[in-house]
């Protein structure tokens, strides 16, 4: 890994979409066990998965792991926490809004 260079890996993937009710999620798991780490990207190929109301659909796929740069992966960690606290913009209020 350079520090200014990404570097491409593709690998084996496996999608899950559920659209149930009671979960309403989208998973992938790496068959190769590969791990991806702060600051890198994932693109899974192929056409968008619909699971229809009610079901949960598995796909074999590939995904793309674009590798982060040992810079944006020290920016990601440097930058990572302040970043969180953003989404974590919240109030607490006795009155209801509508």
């Amino acid at each position: 890994m350079g520090i200014f260079t990404r570097e491409r890996e593709k690998v084996p993937c496996t999608v899950e979409i559920s659209h149930k009710f009671e979960s309403l999620h989208a998973h992938v798991r790496f068959n190769n066990g590969a791990v991806v780490h702060p600051g890198d990207e994932v693109l899974v190929e192929g056409p968008e998965i619909m699971a229809p109301f009610g079901e949960v659909v598995t796909e074999d796929r590939s995904a793309i792991i674009l590798r982060a740069s040992v810079i944006e992966r020290l920016w990601t960690r440097a930058t990572g926490d302040l970043e969180v606290m953003e989404l974590c913009e919240f109030s607490f209020s006795e009155e209801a809004t509508l």
